[in-house]
């Protein structure tokens, strides 16, 4: 048996997942441009959230791995349609881009039932941002103004993944439980 503690990767899922949202958040509220969304998407939202993914497969997390998986995937496929559109290949039309996020509500959704079963900041974390897809893709399909409130739900979607982030760095370096996660929404017996 190995006595080599290994990291968690959720810290850098969390924290890709969490930097990209807020970001995004910021452009749909129009305090900045694309420019730094797409970026991130790719790599920090994207690539470092996949790689996260594949450890928590290693790690035997089946959440962590489809979520970090999942998102991450999410993040690149959006990124490349905002890079086709720029260069007028395959363009996407605003309802286009609503049934993509359309997809991503429905898998979003059984992400959500799962985060019920794990603790109080993971079910946060997906219960503000299920809202926020619905929000979203009720804009893309001719409710324009529910962009704002969309960015913000996400932008608390955002901050809730950065406390579990920091929960796992400040106990872990800490050496004790500071910070909590709460209990599971749903427990079974």
């Amino acid at each position: 048996m190995s006595t080599i503690k290994l990291g968690n990767p959720a810290v850098v899922g969390l924290a890709g997942f969490g930097l990209t949202t807020l970001l995004l958040q910021f452009h749909n509220l129009g305090l900045c441009g694309l420019g730094p969304v797409v970026s991130m998407g790719f790599i920090f939202g994207g690539l470092a959230q996949l790689i996260a993914g594949f450890m928590e497969q290693k790690t035997g997390n089946n959440f962590g791995f489809a979520v970090f998986s999942s998102y991450g995937s999410f993040w690149i496929g959006l990124g490349v349609i905002w890079m086709l559109n720029h260069f007028e290949i395959y363009t996407s039309s605003g309802t286009d881009v609503g049934f993509y996020l359309v997809a991503w509500t429905l898998i979003t959704f059984i992400f959500w039932v799962g985060s019920l079963f794990i603790h109080t900041a993971m079910a946060l974390a997906f219960s503000t941002l299920l809202l926020g897809f619905i929000l979203l893709d009720l804009a893309h399909f001719g409710f324009p103004q529910l962009t704002v409130v969309a960015a913000i739900v996400l932008i608390m979607c955002a901050l809730v993944a950065w406390y579990m982030m920091a929960t796992i760095i400040i106990n872990d370096v800490a050496g004790k439980q500071l910070l909590k996660l709460g209990k599971p929404w749903i427990k079974v017996n």
